[in-house]
């Protein structure tokens, strides 16, 4: 399993800059693994690993095929989204779909660029859209609220649950705060996931900083990474216009390029990591001479459930997996080698896969 994050922006701020590097990297990537645009505004690309590479040279393997992250170019969105403003509706309804939110965030200074408040206030920007998310939310619980009264009466426990889950966002979004700020027990989890509350997605904010400012940030991106340690969200400092002159150059010229720029790796792979952090995402790896491939799962993963992201039918029939740590594997040369040193471990079902591991399941057709 991938993930999918929606890129969403105020106009003008580079998010479609951001969204068109992103799949032009996918395009040069088709030849390495399954790619293809679902629609024009839906793009798959590659999880950067390395270690994906060395465990392919290791086991000399034919083809290497990553994992993938789905980005999700969400129509640009104005103050009063929530009442159906400007393409409002689609925005949203967007955004129910994604499992986490990239907000991008001008964070540049340029007077050829307009910006649709006439200001460049990165915080206030993120707090425009926060405001629309938190209003709709409202908007649709006092709705469904007024729905489950009738179940309520009769005694159903699924709409006391349900209300019960509702009454305690509602709290905290009139309270001024997202329903992603509401502690759930773990009973209560899987109808809090259900509600698919706009604010209770996480948040990703991309600084888009001008090009000389891509290694360092600048003040408006500092403010940005205050505001997203007090809220527990994560941020990345991007030059989107450095990430499409990138998406378009050869491998050798994109790292001298980098060079030149002060930078160490592509944004993109930044953004792509600090969104798997964000999610709680971990990789696993089967690894044989035909195929090395990566897999993502979230952490706390067990073993069956683990099988099962490559085929249902592995979770049904599983009966062990036999793991070698990532770190063993390529100090003992790979598979036998890990064999010969004891290494390779048989874990059952009730095994947690750590990030890293190299896995190969036994399992009942």
């Amino acid at each position: 399993m991938g993930f999918k994050m929606g890129i969403v922006g105020l106009p003008n701020v580079g998010k479609s800059t951001l969204f068109n590097a992103l799949t032009r990297t996918a395009a040069a990537q088709a030849a390495n693994f399954p790619f293809c645009t679902i629609e024009p505004n839906v793009g798959e690309v590659a999880v950067p690993d390395a270690r994906l590479d060395r465990l392919a040279a290791i086991a000399s393997s034919k083809q290497i095929i990553p994992t993938r992250m789905t980005f999700v170019d969400i129509a640009g969105l104005v103050k009063g989204a929530s009442k159906g403003e400007g393409l409002g509706n689609q925005f949203l309804a967007n955004i129910r779909e994604v499992d986490a939110i990239a907000h991008v965030l001008r964070c540049f200074e340029d007077g050829d660029v307009t910006h649709v408040e006439g200001r460049v206030d990165p915080v206030a920007d993120a707090d425009t859209i926060e405001t629309e998310l938190m209003l709709a939310d409202l908007e649709s619980i006092e709705k469904r609220r007024a729905n489950l009264v009738r179940k309520l009466k009769g005694n159903d426990k699924e709409a006391q649950q349900q209300d019960r889950l509702l009454a305690a966002a509602q709290a905290a979004l009139e309270d001024g705060r997202p329903a992603r700020t509401v502690e759930v027990d773990a009973e209560d989890a899987r109808a809090w996931k259900g509600l698919q509350l706009l604010t209770t997605k996480p948040v990703l904010y991309v600084c888009n900083v001008a090009e000389d400012e891509s290694a360092t940030g600048n003040a408006h991106s500092a403010r940005v990474a205050e505001m997203a340690a007090a809220q527990g969200n994560a941020h990345v400092i991007i030059s989107a216009r450095i990430e499409e002159e990138i998406s378009q150059l050869e491998t050798d010229e994109a790292e001298m390029f980098l060079s030149e720029m002060g930078l160490e790796e592509p944004g993109l792979d930044r953004l792509i990591r600090a969104g798997y952090e964000l999610l709680q995402l971990e990789t696993y790896f089967t690894v044989g001479p035909k195929e090395a491939r990566a897999w993502t799962i979230r952490q706390g993963t067990s073993a069956p459930q683990a099988a099962g992201v490559i085929h249902g039918d592995f979770e049904k029939g599983f009966i062990r997996a036999e793991t070698i740590a990532f770190d063993d594997f390529v100090a003992l040369g790979g598979e036998q080698g890990a064999k010969e040193a004891g290494k390779m471990r048989a874990e059952g079902k009730s095994y947690v896969v750590k990030d890293g591991d190299v896995l190969h399941f036994l399992f009942n057709t």
